[in-house]
């Protein structure tokens, strides 16, 4: 019964896991960028440049889901905005609020076209699919070659940059989600009473197989996400320390 559902655990997981680099990996680029600089603008600058084509999908995202829900729209910006309470934005949609379903719908766009650019990307450009069935099959050596004829591929820096773009900027911000804890309560509610007309056993034989290996693909997709955030924190890391030790100079 429990591998039935260790989609859901894995899938999780990964965000759990992918939320934690992606705040550790900003923290890291805009401190490097101010002790560098001594200059927040500037830091500023640098930081919203770089995650420029992750904003504009995450962004375009949340106004193209409004369009096809007829979610009246109003301004939209990729200008980086410091909030009051000090935090960052990148960029932002105005969007009316309508009902649960279509502004949980909304909030969500940037995550389900992240995920699957970050898909695409890793599918077709970066020949990740290979890389994975020779560490599956333990085929240590063919993994390690590949692995170093990957720089190699055409555009692959691109591509690799384009991912993390994308997939450090498409989880949905805490005003994507304002609707989902009522929406969660109601489809909890549904799925309830659904399940006290018998129709449990029913969704668990031809529902839950589906779902879970959505949530297992989901899960992968992740995984290379965090792959990428991993790769890029060590040498950040590092480029700190050493810049703190250059100019005496530290961020909190």
């Amino acid at each position: 019964m429990l591998t039935a559902f260790d989609g859901f655990l894995w899938a999780t997981t990964a965000m759990a896991g992918l939320l934690f680099l992606q705040r550790a990996l900003h923290r890291e680029i805009q401190a490097v960028f101010l002790i560098a600089t001594r200059n927040p603008g500037v830091t500023v600058m640098a930081f919203s440049l770089i995650f420029l084509p992750g904003v504009f999908l995450h962004e375009l995202s949340h106004l193209l889901a409004a369009k096809l829900l007829g979610v009246r729209t109003g301004r939209f910006s990729l200008l980086p905005t410091v909030l009051p309470d000090g935090r960052l934005q990148l960029g932002y949609l105005e969007a009316a609020h309508s009902d649960i379903v279509r502004d949980s719908l909304v909030g969500v766009a940037p995550l389900i076209s992240g995920l699957l650019f970050v898909a695409y990307a890793a599918v077709k450009q970066m020949h990740l699919v290979v890389m994975w069935d020779t560490l599956r099959n333990g085929q240590w050596e063919l993994f390690w070659m590949g692995l170093r004829l990957l720089p190699t591929l055409p555009d692959f820096w691109v591509w690799f940059y384009l991912t993390f773009a994308v997939s450090s900027t498409m989880m949905p911000s805490e005003s994507d989600r304002h609707a989902w804890l009522p929406l969660g309560m109601v489809s909890g509610l549904l799925l309830g009473l659904v399940a006290l007309t018998g129709a449990g056993p029913w969704m668990l034989e031809h529902l839950a197989p589906w779902l879970n290996e959505f949530l297992r693909g989901t899960a992968l997709i992740l995984l290379v996400s965090i792959l990428i955030h991993a790769l890029l924190i060590l040498p950040l890391l590092l480029l700190h320390r050493l810049l703190t030790r250059l100019t005496g100079w530290d961020v909190g």
